[in-house]
């Protein structure tokens, strides 16, 4: 079930009857046919011990089950509804996910096919003890959300989004605050850039980057804003 794009900041989801999607809380903005919405408490398919490790890790965005019931006459008996999704007029990109998983964090998440499994995964475990300074240091969790299966993942940017690939070739480095998601097979630690310039005050203010290696791709926002 991909996402149709309708602008750079709305897009749409067709919804068969018995499929299902999962939102941001508030972020729907319009919707056509016999489309139900509901909290979700366990907040996708990762189930309690899922949502126990993201409240613990300050990841717990409040998400909503967005679905078409299949009605007493069956599927074929339901007519398939559709819902535009949009959220503080934020940029929003969209990636098909063919059985990979995706790193994104929890606040960029819009909207999810409700296929995808989801999960937390503690920065440190890749990082080691930069990955966890990473999430002091940049003000983002020091777990990130994993979504990962066969689906469509709509996430929001400031100022939109691009593809950076990971290559062989050499590592990418990405300043903490822009970075938004990256899928593939990919290490990431922080590394610094400390001078003198730093040491009186006088630097760029970029001190830190953050450093990914290996094949796959990370998503860099056009902005050092968070959400």
């Amino acid at each position: 079930m991909p996402f149709t794009r309708i602008n750079s900041k709305m897009v749409e989801a067709h919804i068969a009857p018995g499929q299902r999607v999962f939102s941001q809380r508030g972020a729907m903005l319009a919707y056509r046919g016999p489309v139900t919405f509901t909290p979700s408490i366990t907040g996708g398919q990762g189930g309690v011990m899922s949502m126990i490790g993201r409240r613990v890790a300050n990841e717990a965005t409040p998400l909503m089950t967005v679905e078409v019931p299949v009605g007493p006459g069956g599927p074929g008996g339901t007519p398939p509804g559709s819902v535009m999704f949009g959220h503080g007029g934020h940029h929003i990109h969209t990636v098909d996910l063919t059985g990979e998983t995706l790193y994104v964090e929890a606040d960029r998440l819009l909207a999810f096919d409700g296929s995808l499994r989801q999960g937390t995964m503690f920065m440190g475990s890749q990082g080691g003890v930069m990955g966890v300074i990473r999430g002091q240091v940049t003000g983002q969790g020091l777990f990130t959300t994993t979504l990962a299966g066969k689906g469509s993942v709509a996430f929001m940017a400031h100022g939109g989004v691009i593809e950076l690939p990971i290559t062989a070739r050499g590592p990418v480095h990405v300043d903490p605050q822009a970075y938004v998601a990256h899928h593939g097979d990919v290490r990431n630690k922080l590394t610094t850039a400390l001078g003198w310039r730093e040491m009186v005050g006088r630097g760029s203010g970029e001190a830190f980057q953050l450093e990914l290696s290996g094949n796959g791709t990370v998503y860099v926002q056009a902005s050092e804003e968070k959400l």
